[in-house]
C-alpha cells in the first residue's frame, strides 16, 4: 500500500482521474471497477472533461460497479445505475452493454451474486478498481465483520451507513436496508486499487485503515493485503496519519509519479 497526499479534494480527484486515463490509453480494453458517492463525482467530472477535450476513449473498455441497493430499479434516481448514467456513462462513448452493476431487483439475489462474479471472471477480472471509504471503514458495502475472503453477496447495512446515506434519500427511513456488494475477496482479486478519500471527516478512519491493524471490523484495512493499492487523500483526510513525511516523499521521488507531479 502507498499513500499519496494532494493539497485539496479537487487535486486528489484529478490525480485519480489521470491515473485512470493513463491506464485506459495504455489498454483500451481496460476493465474498470467503479465506485459511487459524492467523493467520486469530481473524478467523473475530470474523466468527462478528458473525454471531451483530450479525446479520452471509452469505446472498448468495460466497467463493473462495486454495489447496488436491493429493491431499487435502474431508473430510480437513488440507484447506483442512475448515478453512473448521470455522472459518467451518458457523457462518454462507452457501450451500455459493457457497463455492469448488480441487479437489485433480481428475483433470486443469491443467483444474481453468482452471476456477477461469473461476469467479472468472463471479462478476465478487473484491471483497476476505484474505491471510496465509508465512515464505518467499509469498502463497497462490506460492513464491519465482512470476511476477508468474501465474494459478491447481499449485505445488511449498518445504522451508521443508513444514517450517512439518509440525506441523499430525504431521510433515513427511505434508505434501503440491504445492498448487493462485491466481497472483500473480490476486491482483493483486482489487479490494482485506487482508494480516494477527502475531507476531515475521513481522517480518523483513513488513519486506521492505512496504519492500523488488519481487522474485519474495518473492511478497508484489508487493502493492506493488496499487492498494488494506492490511497489518494487530500490534506484534510491525511490529518491523523503518522507517516505523512514518508508519504510526501513517495510522491516527490518515486519515478511512477513523475508525470503526475
Amino acid at each position: 500500500m502507498e499513500v499519496i497526499i494532494r493539497p485539496d479534494a479537487d487535486a486528489a480527484a484529478e490525480l485519480v482521474a489521470r491515473v485512470i486515463a493513463k491506464d485506459l490509453r495504455a489498454n483500451p480494453h481496460l476493465v474498470l471497477g467503479l465506485a459511487t458517492g459524492r467523493t467520486m463525482e469530481k473524478v467523473y467530472r475530470h474523466l468527462v472533461r478528458m473525454h471531451r477535450n483530450e479525446a479520452l476513449d471509452f469505446s472498448l473498455c468495460s466497467t463493473f460497479n462495486l454495489d447496488e441497493y436491493v429493491g431499487l430499479s435502474p431508473e430510480d434516481p437513488h440507484s447506483y445505475r442512475h448515478y453512473m448514467n448521470e455522472h459518467l456513462f451518458r457523457q462518454v462513448n462507452i457501450a451500455p452493454l459493457n457497463t455492469h452493476l448488480p441487479n437489485g431487483l433480481a428475483p433470486d439475489l443469491e443467483a444474481e451474486c453468482r452471476h456477477y462474479e461469473a461476469a467479472i471472471a468472463k471479462f478476465g477480472g478487473i484491471d483497476l478498481q476505484m474505491l471510496g471509504i465509508g465512515q464505518a471503514g467499509h469498502i463497497g458495502f462490506n460492513e464491519p465483520l465482512s470476511a476477508l475472503r468474501s465474494r459478491t453477496r447481499v449485505k445488511a447495512l449498518t445504522p451508521t451507513t443508513i444514517q450517512q446515506n439518509g440525506p441523499l434519500f430525504g431521510g433515513e427511513d427511505k434508505v434501503p436496508r440491504r445492498a448487493i456488494t462485491m466481497g472483500v475477496g473480490t476486491i482483493l482479486d483486482t489487479r490494482r486499487c485506487l482508494l480516494l478519500a477527502t475531507g476531515k471527516e475521513k481522517a480518523y478512519i483513513i488513519a486506521r485503515a492505512v496504519e492500523g491493524p488488519i481487522t474485519a471490523l474495518i473492511s478497508a484495512t484489508s487493502m493492506q493485503l493488496h499487492p498494488r493499492c494506492t490511497v489518494v487523500v487530500d490534506e484534510e483526510a491525511a490529518g491523523e496519519l503518522q507517516g505523512v513525511d514518508y508519504y510526501r516523499w513517495i510522491f516527490e521521488n518515486e519515478p511512477e509519479w513523475a508525470e503526475f507531479r
